[in-house]
């Protein structure tokens, strides 16, 4: 709803004002900062939009209380993410807590922590061509498999966790990210009940993938692990997830 009214804002008479007021987690975590505003076409994943700042983001996270279980776990996704790229210490944390009641009691914080790694990226790089890809750690496959899927079958929280894990499984094999790595990831986004596997042929998600936005002259920009907490991008073309036949 954040994206397809703030495309309507960033397009009617060239741009009317907009404040955001984001009521789901995966929301107010990070799609309603940083300006990105898009709508999916059959063809693939936010193809249409444009970068368009809302004048405030309010966020109330006593909203989170009115939402169906999957999608509080779908928003923990993107949370995770955050973890994975920028904060092992709120990696950690996320890891101590048994379920979503008991990490509600610090909701404000881990919020709050999010959007400032969001922030501090969007502030260096507005336009996605630098820091702010890192922000798509897990993002290439996930979009894939949710286009893959035709929207239906897996929210964008839940295939950004299958895009985390098996991404950095791949990452693993080939020696550019530490082994037990994605068994980390995995650990915490179960205990969270996000999936792990989408069961698509790498050649099928393949044909997703080259049709993404940033696929630019048949390279992409994978956002691997050089641990917890540090992220690097690294360039390969659609032929780097082989080494796995599904995922």
């Amino acid at each position: 709803i954040g994206d397809l009214a703030g495309f309507v804002a960033a397009t009617f008479l060239r741009g009317v004002k907009l404040v955001q007021i984001p009521t789901s987690l995966l929301a107010q975590v990070d799609s309603s900062v940083g300006g990105k505003v898009a709508v999916d076409l059959p063809e693939g994943k936010n193809l249409v939009g444009a970068f368009y700042h809302p004048r405030m983001v309010l966020i109330d996270p006593n909203t989170l209380k009115t939402l169906p279980e999957r999608f509080i776990n779908d928003g923990m996704g993107e949370v995770i993410k955050y973890g994975c790229i920028k904060d092992k210490s709120l990696f950690d944390k996320l890891n101590s807590y048994d379920n979503f009641e008991q990490l509600y009691m610090d909701i404000d914080e881990i919020i709050y922590r999010c959007i400032g790694i969001k922030r501090d990226v969007v502030e260096r790089d507005q336009f996605d061509f630098g820091d702010r890809l890192l922000l798509n750690f897990g993002h290439t496959l996930a979009h894939a498999i949710e286009q893959y899927y035709h929207y239906e079958k897996y929210s964008h929280g839940e295939a950004v966790s299958i895009g985390m894990v098996q991404l950095t499984y791949i990452a693993e094999i080939q020696g550019l990210t530490p082994k037990g790595t994605s068994q980390l990831i995995k650990e915490v986004v179960e205990k969270y009940e996000l999936p792990t596997q989408a069961h698509v042929s790498t050649q099928e998600l393949k044909k997703a993938m080259a049709l993404d936005k940033k696929n630019i002259h048949q390279k992409l920009s994978y956002v691997l692990l050089k641990e917890i907490g540090q992220c690097y991008i690294y360039p390969s073309d659609l032929t780097f997830i082989d080494v796995v036949k599904e995922i």
